[in-house]
């Protein structure tokens, strides 16, 4: 790791940690409510890692064609409009990292106050982000091996679980996970589409290395390596732990649960056995909080450069960390801690994080299409085969959110809305 950098792996760290958050140790109770079909249930987690890695592809070419922090902000900025690309940098400062980042923080502090009674969940929340943030501000060695340790941590403690959990369980579970021909149909159907935008959600943080792409080695060669290989590595791991959770555990002590760390664990070790391990996987949020933190401030600091209004926000220190931006977020994040009002956030983050993917990669067939000779950096595989995969199915999680939730899907219009008119204010202070 060079003075001013992070290393490829630091960066591998930061897509595995921001992707394995909550949702797959919370979904799988509500997906059991509508399908009883174990091959269905993996296929979910099957095909929305298809779908991510098919995205990380066409980021990956994006990233390497147009290197330069920010996310979708720069993406969309420089392939389709400005004004979609501050849209797009708004939505990930308000809604892609800070209100996650509050949720999981939260969790983090209702586990542990379990363990610690004496120790509130609000107070262990604001701890964590507050010490984390003081990290990332600070230098980047620092900040990246705060990252690599708990990542490193996070997938020890998930592949020892599942091993331990399948050598030791009885296999008690009657679900079936050989496929049948009735699983096609339901594969097409409603109940499918609802649990994929669950898995969909679970799977977002596939693109958090191109938010700092600046600061990373060689991003033209080694972003490819880490969007792809941190896609395929969370795939493995969440098929593995959905097939732990229901082969040890039964169907109908899952069904409707959240708690199905501590269900599996009871039934595979006992009771007690099952406390210490749901308070070490809660120890697994550590490094989910960790990376939004290191990532999203990059997205801040990439608008400030760009527009006067936000200068302030690129301002960094002699380390080249933007430490205000990383501040702001935090500020942001604590915020929703203590009001609580990020859980109707998190209702319709999934429509409006699918259309901001949905976007960017609509930007690629343009740039495509404007620097048709360039072949110089990476480029997508089988082209446009998982550009055109990635798409629809994005669309189709997009229809059925407009369609069985039109609440939320409202209310990611006005949060949009409210960006576009942000961007018009302020585009002439450049």
């Amino acid at each position: 790791m060079t003075a001013h950098h992070f290393t490829p792996r630091v960066a591998l760290a930061v897509i595995i940690a921001n992707m394995i958050g909550t949702g797959v140790f919370t979904s799988l109770g509500f997906q059991l409510a509508d399908t009883s079909s174990g091959f269905v249930l993996l296929m979910l987690w099957v095909v929305g890692g298809a779908a991510a890695f098919c995205g990380a592809m066409c980021y990956a070419e994006l990233g390497a064609r147009l290197p330069r922090s920010g996310g979708e902000y720069n993406f969309l900025t420089q392939t389709i409009h400005p004004a979609l690309g501050f849209v797009s940098g708004w939505i990930s400062a308000t809604i892609g990292f800070a209100a996650p980042t509050a949720l999981v923080a939260i969790t983090f502090g209702k586990y542990l106050h379990l363990v610690v009674p004496a120790i509130s969940s609000v107070t262990a929340a604001i701890a964590l982000v507050v010490i984390l943030s003081l990290a990332h501000a600070s230098n980047h060695r620092r900040s990246g091996s705060t990252q690599f340790v708990f990542t490193v941590l996070k997938i020890s403690m998930i592949v020892g679980f599942s091993v331990l959990a399948l050598f030791l369980a009885d296999g008690q579970t009657a679900i079936r996970f050989v496929p049948k021909i009735s699983d096609a149909a339901e594969m097409t159907g409603s109940a499918f589409a609802v649990s994929l935008i669950y898995v969909s959600y679970s799977y977002s943080g596939w693109n958090a290395a191109t938010y700092f792409s600046d600061e990373l080695e060689n991003p033209q060669r080694s972003l490819p390596w880490v969007l792809l290989t941190g896609c395929a590595i969370v795939t493995a791991l969440y098929v593995l732990l959905n097939f732990t959770f229901l082969w040890v555990a039964p169907a109908d002590a899952l069904r409707g649960q959240i708690e199905i760390v501590y269900i599996a664990a009871a039934y595979a070790f006992g009771d007690s056995v099952a406390r210490v391990i749901s308070a070490f996987m809660s120890l697994l949020l550590i490094s989910t909080v960790s990376a939004m933190i290191l990532a999203a401030p990059r997205v801040l600091q990439t608008i400030g450069q760009d527009f006067r209004a936000f200068r302030w926000l690129s301002r960094t220190n002699e380390d080249n960390i933007p430490y205000l931006a990383v501040y702001t977020q935090a500020a942001i994040a604590l915020l929703l801690i203590l009001t609580a009002t990020f859980e109707s956030i998190l209702v319709f983050s999934g429509f409006i994080l699918a259309l901001n993917t949905f976007a960017t990669v609509v930007g690629l067939f343009v740039l495509r299409r404007r620097e048709a000779g360039s072949t110089e950096t990476f480029r997508v595989w089988a082209w446009p085969l998982p550009a055109v995969l990635f798409l629809c199915l994005t669309g189709w999680i997009i229809v059925h959110i407009v369609l069985n939730r039109p609440v939320e899907a409202l209310a990611g219009a006005g949060i949009i809305v409210a960006g576009f008119v942000m961007y018009y204010l302020f585009r002439n202070k450049t």
